[in-house]
């Protein structure tokens, strides 16, 4: 017998090839679960997702930006606020990819809690346990240093409880009733009222739009669309009439009407915001090159002003690059509203869109000057940890919805 043949019948030999075999075998089966019929993976709307990376990649570059000159001269590590942003967004994924493989039923049966954790979290701020930034009574201090802003939340919770009220008769092809609509607004109206005492005016402004956006999809008759809107005319005019709005509010929106009236005080930020931009040409001097940006001539600049971060650095290219992403993450989010299998998934989809179309329209027109300074932040581009959580969250709602339309259109 040769040595060869003595190997091929040696003990153990057949268990050893098969140990070899079975491994490879499971490496196989865990690829094809993975990416299977019914894969998490399978059922993701990766043209999304990849639209959402990309913003908080540039986001976390031009808030890196932004901070560097700052922090170098205070004599801080320059890289804070890029290992900060890295840990939101991180934690942002995994908040995602958490409600991502949830069913979008049990989503809605636990609007409820959603919609009561965020008006006890603003109720909170107004408590001592708020902190007042800027004059603004906007967030919670939580141990390490870190903050809590429960308006950014409002606006999921606001989306959530709205698109449960109104999906009452939806799902059996009917219109929503005035009941329906008047619940709705009540719902919404301890949210916006308690944004409202902070004040945050720009968040009280995202949750009208959200209110009234979603009030049309839901089908609502336009004869009632037409007496809400006269409704909603006089109540806007009755809280001018009555100096529900501070004083510094009413100044920005006079600077917007008349941006040469006060250039060095309700004038000034918008205007350092179009030198910023405009100093950008077509592709902008560079990342960590921006004159303007390192003396620090634009306020919040790595908040509420980031889009001149993008334009001096980035130029026109660059910004027009974060608009048409933003594009991208709306109307993915209208096409997954358009073919959600329920009146909920439907509303809810468009409640997260138009929140985002609505956001970014008035951040970028507040930097271009088309649109008055009201302080909010641009999605996935600004700074702040709580403002990504809800955008992720959001997205992750998003790609429930959508799971669940192609779980159906395989049956």
């Amino acid at each position: 017998m040769s040595l060869r043949e003595t190997y091929r019948l040696a003990p153990g030999t057949r268990g050893q090839s098969g140990l070899r075999g079975g491994g490879s075998g499971s490496r196989g089966s865990f690829v094809a679960r993975a990416f299977g019929r019914q894969s998490l993976l399978r059922h993701l709307d990766w043209i999304l997702i990849a639209a959402v990376l990309a913003l908080c990649a540039l986001g976390t570059l031009l808030v890196w930006s932004a901070t560097e000159p700052g922090l170098v001269q205070a004599g801080a590590d320059p890289r804070t606020y890029l290992y900060k942003e890295v840990a939101w967004f991180g934690i942002g994924l995994v908040l995602m990819v958490a409600v991502a493989t949830l069913d979008i039923r049990k989503i809605r049966a636990a609007v409820p809690v959603v919609y009561g954790v965020a008006l006890l979290g603003l109720l909170a701020v107004l408590s001592p346990l708020g902190s007042v930034v800027n004059g603004a009574h906007a967030w919670i201090n939580l141990p390490g240093g870190f903050q809590v802003e429960p308006s950014e939340f409002a606006k999921l919770g606001l989306v959530l409880i709205c698109a449960m009220v109104l999906s009452h008769l939806g799902d059996g092809g009917k219109r929503p009733r005035l009941r329906e609509i008047a619940l709705a607004i009540a719902c919404a109206v301890p949210l916006a009222g308690l944004v409202v005492a902070e004040p945050a005016l720009g968040v009280a402004l995202v949750l009208l739009a959200v209110l009234i956006g979603m009030i049309v999809m839901s089908g609502l008759r336009l004869r009632w669309l037409a007496g809400l809107a006269v409704g909603g005319a006089a109540a806007g005019v009755l809280a001018v009439s009555v100096h529900l709005l501070k004083s510094y509010q009413l100044q920005r929106f006079t600077s917007f009407t008349n941006p040469s009236a006060d250039l060095a005080g309700a004038g000034y930020n918008a205007q350092q915001a179009k030198i910023a931009v405009g100093s950008g040409g077509m592709f902008g001097h560079g990342l960590f090159h921006g004159s303007l940006i390192a003396g620090n001539f634009v306020p919040s600049q790595q908040t509420d002003f980031i889009f001149t971060v993008a334009g001096e650095e980035l130029g026109f290219a660059g910004c027009i690059a974060i608009v048409a992403l933003l594009a991208v993450v709306v109307t993915r989010a209208l096409r997954i509203a358009a073919r959600a299998q329920d009146q909920f998934g439907t509303l809810a989809a468009s409640g997260i869109a138009i929140w985002f179309a609505f956001q970014a329209f008035v951040n970028v027109g507040m930097t271009i000057g088309i649109m008055p300074i009201t302080g909010l932040p641009l999605p996935f581009i600004s700074y702040g940890g709580s403002a990504a959580f809800a955008d992720m969250l959001a997205i992750g709602i998003l790609q429930s919805v959508h799971r669940r339309r192609t779980v159906f259109d395989r049956f």
